[in-house]
């Protein structure tokens, strides 16, 4: 397992603490989500939807796998071991990535305004300059959009435990100026 997948994992599991008490529960991926969809406003409902699916699958997936007391817990070492096998998570990444990538498309095109991806992002929880830094790593076009179908790849990258180098990287870096 390469050494960057296990520090971007790191991150994300704080980040999914959402109440701060040192383990995952349900109530911890309502409230993420809940941040996500009010960071975007003007998504359409179905997309909302999509995206909370995928917050809720993830969930169910690690209790699923993980959660062998059943007490709607989950610690960091039993989190590693869940993500980083993609045998048994790619299904929930996928779902993951598809609906919460995909939130950001507004208007349909394909793509995800700075702005919005942005304001997703810190819905997550993730450090500005690190935001930033990512989207610019996606080669941003001349009106300052991202490809949907780029970042929902490097969604489901970071949590590749075989990936490293890879642009999903700078979320985990130590914060770009």
């Amino acid at each position: 397992m390469r050494n960057e997948a296990i520090k971007r994992v790191k991150l994300v599991f704080t980040l999914f603490d959402a109440d701060g008490n040192g383990v995952l529960e349900s109530d911890d991926f309502d409230l993420m989500s809940s941040r996500v969809a009010a960071a975007v406003p003007e998504a359409d409902e179905a997309r909302k939807q999509a995206m909370r699916a995928g917050f809720t699958r993830y969930w169910t997936t690690l209790a699923g796998e993980l959660d062998t007391d059943r007490d709607g817990r989950i610690t960091y070492d039993e989190y590693q071991a869940c993500v980083l096998s993609p045998e048994r998570f790619s299904g929930a990444i996928d779902e993951f990535a598809a609906g919460f990538a995909r939130l950001g498309d507004l208007d349909g095109s394909g793509t995800v305004a700075r702005p919005v991806f942005i304001g997703m992002m810190r819905g997550v929880g993730f450090a500005l300059p690190n935001i930033h830094a990512l989207f610019d790593a996606f080669e941003p076009d001349d009106d300052d959009r991202i490809r949907v179908d780029v970042w929902e790849a490097e969604i489901k990258n970071f949590y590749a435990p075989d990936r490293g180098g890879i642009p999903a990287d700078l979320l985990a870096a130590s914060p770009a100026a």
